[in-house]
């Protein structure tokens, strides 16, 4: 039995400390890697730098993983305890938003509407700022937040005729169609297409806007999604699962070395 109990507990124990150290090394290197990006493209803004949100949230779940790992390697109990609670409090944050979100779908969709129309204007002046909606417009197709004259609310490529800039009525090149057997890319092909009309400008850029598409990828991968985001809160009950297993072994140990301890306490007083 003691065997079992010892194989038991080195089961639990080094399951956790993979998982932890899993986790620790890849937010290590998110770090590393925004923490770089933020120090190359320094902005006035630096609240609404990306590269700044990946660092708050990689230093939270750097230190819930040392925890993890720290505790679980050493059977702190301490140590364990806080990365049981903070995992449950991230846990029941993650369900309590998936619901609010799902009671409030339309709220949250006006709230990200705005978002997306804050990043239109400030398009050009924040360099990864640009390199996100660069990527969401290439991957999804759409232009813009509603439709690709969104962008004329951006001081760049406002259609009015006092603005000097050379993208004036334009779309950045992200919202160009790219052909098949396109060798060289026309980065000037969105130039003035907000004066054109929809029948020609459609041949050219993607019209429609990244919200909707946004929305009907999600609709067409809701598996994917909600397979990916039930695998994380899997991950996530599996660990504290470990951790309350673990804690219980450590418990149960020492209350073992209590006993013992006023046993033969018990023993010197009698001889």
């Amino acid at each position: 039995m003691k065997t079992r109990r010892k194989k038991s507990f080195r089961a639990v124990k080094c399951t956790l400390f993979v998982f932890c150290y899993i986790f620790w090394v890849r937010v290590c290197l998110v770090i590393n890697v925004a923490y770089a990006d933020l120090w190359s493209n320094v902005v006035d803004t630096l609240m609404a730098d990306p590269a700044l949100l990946l660092i708050i949230m990689g230093s939270l779940m750097f230190t819930i993983t040392f925890f993890g790992c720290f505790g679980a390697l050493r059977n702190i109990s301490l140590l364990l305890n806080m990365f049981v609670g903070i995992l449950l409090a991230i846990l029941l944050l993650q369900v309590t938003a998936a619901v609010l979100g799902l009671l409030f779908s339309e709220k949250v969709q006006e709230r990200t509407e705005q978002l997306m129309m804050k990043a239109i204007v400030r398009y050009r002046d924040d360099q990864d700022l640009e390199n996100v909606i660069d990527f969401v417009q290439k991957k999804f197709k759409c232009c813009g937040g509603d439709s690709y004259l969104d962008w004329s609310k951006n001081m760049y490529f406002n259609a009015s005729d006092q603005n000097p800039s050379l993208e004036a009525c334009g779309v950045p090149f992200s919202c160009c169609i790219r052909l098949k057997n396109e060798t060289v890319f026309n980065s000037m092909c969105g130039y003035e297409t907000q004066k054109m009309k929809k029948s020609v400008v459609s041949r050219l850029i993607y019209t429609s806007g990244c919200l909707d598409e946004i929305v009907w990828w999600g609709k067409q991968n809701l598996l994917l999604v909600g397979g990916m985001t039930l695998a994380l809160l899997c991950i996530e009950i599996c660990m504290m699962s470990l951790a309350s297993v673990q804690l219980r072994q450590i418990r149960s140990v020492q209350q073992k070395r209590k006993r013992n301890r006023s046993k033969n306490l018990c023993c010197n007083r009698k001889s």
